[in-house]
C-alpha cells in the first residue's frame, strides 16, 4: 500500500475533458491527462484492500464487475504512487495484453468494485492505466520480445480483432508462428472500425500492430476466409487454427431495412464508413473529412438512432461531429435511477444512469438530453423515391416478459436519417458455414461434446484455466475425448455473443492457454 492515508488525503481527480462545444470541432481524442505528481497522488488512493474485488471479475446479480483480465491493480498503483513506473508497466502488462485498448474504451468494471467507491468515489483506475501504457511508449519501456526458440508449430487466427489479437500475441511470444487473417483493409475489428477515431484513435491500433510484427506476427488483410479463402485450405496449411470473427451480425428493425429504405442504414456501417473516409484526410478536423467525402453524411439532417448502448451513442457524437440538424436516440428500456437503488448495493454493477460523452455534446448543442426512454419506431414513410422523410414512434413496455406497445402513445418524428444500434445477433452465417459449425440460438458457435460409455454426451465448457472449452469440432469429425485430433477454436464475442473489449481480450488469453496445450501437450501461458 502506497500512501496509508491516501484515500483520505486525495479526492479522486478524473483527467479532464475538451469542453463539448470545443471538441465537436474535429475527431480528435478530447481527454487531457493528468500532470505526472498528480496521477501519483490518484495511484496514492488505493487502499490495497485485503479482499480486493476491483480484480475479481465476480458474478453478482446476474452482472460482472472487477477487471475479467484480473489485473493486479493494487500492486501496479503502489508501484505507481511510489514512481516505480517501469516496475508498475510490467505487473500491468503481465495480465493486459493491450492497455492502450483499455485504457481508452473500457467501462471500468474495476472501478465499479473499488472498496473506495462503497461510500465515495473509487479510485482512478482506467486514468491510472492508460498513463503508465503511454508512459511505457515514451520512455522506450516497451520493446519488440522476439521469441528466441520457435516450436515449429503454424497457427492461422481468423480475426483480428480485440480477441484474435490476444490469441496471436500470446501464442506468438509461446514461439509458435502466427498467421492472422482480417477481411478489412486494416487490423483491428471493431476497434478499428466500429469506434470512433475520438474514443481510439487509430493511430493507437497501427502502433500496436507494427510491434507485433516486429516481433513475428504475420497480418494478411483483405482476405475473407470463407469467401476469398476456403477453410479447408486454412484448416489445411496450418497446425491449429483459431476463429476470432466477432459478432457482427446486426439485429435488423423489422419496419425500415437498410437497402430497401433510403436513409436507413446499421451503425457499424455508418461508423466504418466514417473512419475510413477520416484515416483518408489530412488531418482529424471536420473540414479535412468533408474534403474528403464518401461516407454517410448527416449534416443537416434529423437524424434517429435506435439503441442506447455504446454504439448508439458513438453514433451520436459522430452525427453531432459532422452537423447534424438534429439527433433523437430512442432506448426500449425504461430510464434508469441515478442514484443506486437498494437492491442494487455495492459491490454489484450500478444499474444507474450514465450520461457519455455524445449524450453531454448533444445537450451542448441541443439543449437537452437526446435519449426518449420506453420508446421504439413502430413505422417508417417514405417520399416518392423510396427515402426516409419520417418516422412514427411508440411507447413499449414489458407485460409478462414480452415487449408492448402502449395504445395512444404514438407520435411522429421528422426523420432523414436512421440508424439502427440495437446490438448484434451473431457470427456471420457464411463464416459458420464455411466450417461447418452449430450456432447456438444466440448464433454463437456451439462448444465441443465428449461421449460418455452410455451413448449420452456432455459439453465441455468448464476447464481449469478458463470459463469453458474453447476447443470446436472438426468439420465432419465429432470430437470423443478431449482435445483428441482437434485444431479447430474459437474465442470472443464468436464464442461468448457481443460483449466488452476486456472480455475479448480475457478469451483470447485463455483460448490461447487451450491451443498451446493441443499443440505441445502442456502450456506455460
Amino acid at each position: 500500500m502506497g500512501k496509508e492515508t491516501g484515500f483520505l488525503e486525495f479526492r479522486r481527480m478524473n483527467n479532464g475533458d475538451v469542453a463539448p462545444l470545443e471538441r465537436i470541432q474535429n475527431f480528435e481524442e478530447f481527454h487531457t491527462p493528468l500532470v505526472t505528481d498528480d496521477r501519483r497522488k490518484q495511484a496514492a488512493r488505493c487502499m490495497n484492500c485485503g479482499v480486493p474485488f476491483c480484480q475479481s471479475a465476480m458474478n453478482l446479480g446476474g452482472m460482472v464487475v472487477g477487471c475479467p483480465l484480473h489485473n493486479l491493480i493494487p500492486e501496479w498503483n503502489d508501484e505507481l504512487y511510489r514512481g516505480h513506473d517501469e516496475h508498475a508497466f510490467n505487473r500491468l502488462h503481465k495480465t493486459s495484453n493491450f492497455p492502450e485498448f483499455t485504457g481508452r474504451v473500457c467501462p471500468a468494471l474495476c472501478e465499479k468494485a473499488c472498496m473506495c467507491g462503497q461510500y465515495g468515489d473509487s479510485v482512478t483506475v482506467h486514468d491510472n492505466e492508460l498513463f503508465l501504457v503511454e508512459r511505457a511508449y515514451e520512455k522506450g519501456y516497451i520493446k519488440p520480445v522476439i521469441p528466441k526458440v520457435r516450436s515449429g508449430k503454424t497457427v492461422a487466427v481468423v480475426g483480428s480483432g480485440p480477441s484474435g489479437l490476444a490469441v496471436a500475441d500470446e501464442l506468438n511470444h509461446r514461439g509458435h508462428t502466427v498467421t492472422v487473417f482480417e477481411r478489412e483493409d486494416e487490423i483491428g475489428g471493431l476497434l478499428m472500425y466500429g469506434i470512433p477515431n475520438m474514443k481510439l484513435d487509430k493511430s493507437v491500433i497501427k502502433r500496436r500492430r507494427r510491434l507485433m510484427e516486429e516481433e513475428g506476427v504475420k497480418f494478411v488483410t483483405g482476405v475473407d476466409v470463407g469467401r476469398d479463402k476456403d477453410s479447408r485450405e486454412i484448416l489445411d496449411g496450418f497446425d491449429a487454427v483459431v476463429l476470432c470473427c466477432g459478432s457482427k451480425k446486426p439485429r435488423p428493425l423489422a419496419v425500415a431495412e437498410p437497402g430497401k429504405v433510403g436513409g436507413v442504414y446499421y451503425a457499424v456501417d455508418f461508423l466504418t464508413r466514417n473512419t475510413k473516409a477520416l484515416m483518408k484526410a489530412k488531418d482529424r478536423s471536420v473540414a479535412a473529412l468533408k474534403e474528403v467525402g464518401g461516407y454517410i453524411d448527416a449534416a443537416g439532417k434529423n437524424v434517429v438512432i435506435v439503441g442506447g448502448g455504446d454504439t448508439g451513442n458513438d453514433c451520436i457524437g459522430t452525427v453531432i461531429r459532422q452537423g447534424a440538424k438534429s439527433v433523437t436516440a430512442l432506448e426500449m428500456m425504461p430510464k434508469p435511477p441515478v442514484e443506486r437503488a437498494a437492491s442494487n448495493p455495492w459491490p454489484e454493477w450500478p444499474k444507474t444512469l450514465k450520461t457519455d460523452y455524445g449524450h453531454e455534446e448533444a445537450i451542448a448543442v441541443f439543449g437537452s438530453d437526446p435519449r426518449v426512454f420506453e420508446t421504439t419506431v413502430k413505422s417508417v414513410t417514405t417520399d416518392k423515391k423510396g427515402n426516409l422523410k419520417e418516422i412514427e414512434t411508440v411507447k413499449v413496455a414489458f407485460k409478462d416478459g414480452k415487449l408492448t406497445e402502449v395504445p395512444g402513445s404514438e407520435k411522429k418524428l421528422k426523420c432523414d436519417l436512421l440508424l439502427i444500434a440495437a446490438g448484434f445477433i451473431g457470427c456471420e452465417d457464411y463464416t459458420a458455414k464455411a466450417f461447418n459449425l452449430k450456432l447456438s440460438p444466440r448464433g454463437t458457435v456451439e462448444p465441443i461434446e465428449t461421449s460418455h460409455g452410455d451413448g449420452s454426451s456432455v459439453s465441455l465448457r468448464a476447464t481449469s484455466h478458463g470459463d469453458g472449452s474453447f476447443g470446436l469440432s472438426l468439420p465432419g469429425k465429432p470430437v470423443s475425448i478431449y482435445r483428441a485430433g482437434q485444431k479447430l477454436f474459437s474465442a470472443g464475442d464468436m464464442r461468448r455473443g457481443q460483449s466488452l473489449v476486456v472480455w475479448a481480450i480475457a478469451e483470447g488469453r485463455a483460448c490461447a492457454r487451450d491451443v498451446d496445450e493441443f499443440l505441445m501437450g502442456y502450456s506455460n501461458l
